[in-house]
C-alpha cells in the first residue's frame, strides 16, 4: 500500500482514470511475458514527461519503487513490480511527434506501438528496421529499453542502430535530452546507447528520435530443408561469409518443425529435420544475384529441397506463430536468446542437443540464426521439481557453452530479473562495479525498477 501523503500527492497531480490503486485494476500490470506475477500497490498513466517528473521526485520523497513499462510483451521480467510500488504505464503516451521524410527521423512518444511506426512510415517510402515478434503489439519504449532485435537485424542491426536521440526524466527527477536530430553527431558521451538496453533502470524514456530506412525495391524468401541439423548448421555458416548478405536468416530444428506441422500440416515435407527461412531484400537485379549465391551455399548432400517461394507473408506467418504454440504446450517453458559467433553455430547446436540428452529435457531451438541468436526452449512440467532440477542445471551448463564460444546471454530479450543471477558469467566485477557506480549517478535512491540487471550483492 503506498503511503498515504504520497497517494494524496497524486489524486492532485493524475485524475482517476489514470491512477489505479484497485488491486483488480492493477493486477493486469503485476506481470509480462515471464508469466511472474508481482501486483504493484498502484499504477499511474502519466501523459507528460513533466507528469513523470513529479512522479519521481514523489517516488524519491517516499523511497517507493517505479517500474516503468510497455505493454507487458518482454519475456525475461525486466517490468515485474518485484518490491511493490508504482507500475508507471507509459502506453497512454501514443503521440507521433513529427514525420520528417527529407532527414529520413520520426519522432514518437514511447507507448507508440512499433507497428504504429511502420504503418506512419511506409507512405513515405520508409520503414523502422527493429521488428521483433510482438512488433504489433510492443512500444517504441519498450523495444528501446531490451534493444530489440527481430529477424531483420542480420542485415538492418538492432534498436540501438536506429535511434539518433532521447528525451528521459532521470531517478533523480532531471529532464535530459540525449543524441541528436542528425547521423552524424559526436557532442559528448553517447549517453543514448547507455540508456537504450538499460531497461528503466536509468530514466524514463518521455520522447524518441528514430532514424528510418528506405523501404527495399524488392524482396523475395527462400526456404531450404535439411535431413539433419548439422548440414543445415554449416549452410548458415557458409551463408554468412557471402558478399550478398541476407536480410533475414531463421533457422528451425525438428522440435520448431513439429510445432509448424501441428498448425500448418501441409506445408513441409515429412522428412524436413531442419528448415532455414531466408529472406533477400534490394533491386531486382541485386535480387536475383544473391538469391543464386544463396542457393549454392545451401547445397549439401543432406538438402531435400531448397528454392524460392511464392507467400512470403506465409512463410512469417508461421515463423511468427512459434512463441506462441510453445506457450500452448508448455505454459512454463524457460525461454532464453542466447547469441554465438555464426562459425560456432554447428558446435553450439551440437551441444545444445547433447546436453537436452544428457538431461532428459525436450528442447526446441529456433531463432535469427544469421546473427547467432537461437531461442532456446527447454519445455518443462512446473510441477515435477526433479524435472525443474534438471532443467535448472542444463541451463546453467548451455550459458557456460555460450560464454566458452565468445557469446553473449542475451541477444534481445535483455536480462530483467531472469537471468540476473547469470550476469557474472558474462561480465567480470570491475566492469559490473562501473554499470552499478552509473545506475548510482542516474538513480541514488534505487527507485527505478530496483533489482533488475545486477545480481544480489554478496
Amino acid at each position: 500500500m503506498l503511503p498515504a501523503d504520497l497517494s494524496a500527492h497524486l489524486d492532485r497531480i493524475f485524475p482517476p482514470e489514470r491512477f489505479y490503486t484497485d488491486p483488480v485494476d492493477c493486477y493486469a500490470y503485476a506481470y509480462d511475458n515471464s508469466r511472474k506475477i508481482f501486483p504493484p500497490d498502484a499504477v499511474l498513466f502519466p501523459l507528460s514527461a513533466d507528469e513523470i517528473r513529479q512522479t519521481i521526485l514523489l517516488c524519491n520523497q517516499y523511497r517507493v519503487p517505479l517500474i516503468p513499462r510497455g505493454r507487458g510483451t518482454g519475456t525475461a521480467g525486466g517490468c515485474l513490480p518485484e518490491f511493490g510500488g508504482i507500475a508507471l504505464s507509459l502506453e497512454r503516451m501514443i503521440h507521433i511527434m513529427a514525420i520528417d521524410p527529407a532527414n529520413r527521423v520520426i519522432v514518437v512518444q514511447p507507448g507508440v506501438l512499433n507497428q504504429s511506426v511502420q504503418d506512419a512510415a511506409k507512405p513515405h517510402g520508409f520503414f523502422w528496421p527493429p521488428d521483433p515478434s510482438s512488433a504489433a503489439f510492443s512500444t517504441v519504449g519498450g523495444n528501446i529499453a531490451a534493444s530489440a532485435g527481430g529477424p531483420h537485424a542480420v542485415k538492418y542491426g538492432t534498436t540501438r542502430e536506429h535511434v539518433l536521440g532521447l528525451k528521459a526524466v532521470t531517478g533523480v527527477g532531471d529532464i535530459i535530452t540525449t543524441g541528436c536530430y542528425t547521423t552524424k553527431g559526436v557532442v559528448g558521451y553517447d549517453l543514448t546507447r547507455l540508456l537504450i538496453g538499460s531497461e528503466g533502470t536509468l530514466a524514463v524514456i518521455t520522447e524518441a528520435t528514430l532514424k528510418l530506412t528506405a523501404l527495399p525495391n524488392a524482396v523475395t524468401g527462400i526456404t531450404a530443408h535439411y535431413r539433419d541439423l548439422s548440414s543445415c548448421a554449416a549452410a548458415i555458416v557458409r551463408i554468412m561469409t557471402l558478399p550478398q548478405l541476407p536480410s533475414a536468416l531463421e533457422f528451425l530444428d525438428a522440435g520448431s518443425l513439429n510445432l509448424i506441422r501441428g498448425r500448418y500440416p501441409d506445408m513441409l515435407p515429412a522428412d524436413t529435420h531442419a528448415m532455414l527461412m531466408i529472406e533477400v531484400d534490394g533491386s531486382s537485379l541485386d535480387i536475383a544475384e544473391a538469391v543464386a549465391a544463396i542457393l549454392a551455399a545451401c547445397q549439401s548432400s543432406e538438402l531435400i529441397f531448397a528454392g524460392e517461394v511464392d507467400n512470403i507473408p506465409a512463410l512469417w506467418k508461421a515463423r511468427k506463430a512459434l512463441s506462441p504454440l510453445l506457450r500452448e504446450i508448455a505454459p512454463k517453458k524457460i525461454n532464453e536468446d542466447v547469441v554465438v559467433p555464426v562459425d560456432t553455430l554447428p558446435q553450439f547446436l551440437t551441444g545444445l542437443t547433447q546436453l537436452s540428452h544428457h538431461y532428459q529435457l525436450h528442447n526446441v531451438n529456433f531463432g535469427h540464426a544469421g546473427n547467432g541468436n537461437i531461442h532456446v526452449n527447454l519445455l518443462i512440467n512446473p510441477d515435477n521439481p526433479d524435472e525443474v532440477a534438471r532443467a535448472e542445471r542444463c541451463l546453467d551448463e548451455v550459458f557456460n557453452l555460450v560464454i566458452k564460444l565468445r557469446g553473449t546471454l542475451s541477444g534481445e530479450h535483455g536480462i530483467g530479473s531472469e537471468k540476473r543471477a547469470f550476469i557474472t558469467k558474462e561480465i567480470d566485477a570491475s566492469t559490473l562495479n562501473l554499470m552499478r557506480a552509473i545506475k548510482q549517478v542516474f538513480d541514488p535512491n534505487n527507485i527505478l525498477n530496483p533489482g533488475k540487471l545486477f545480481p544480489a550483492p554478496n
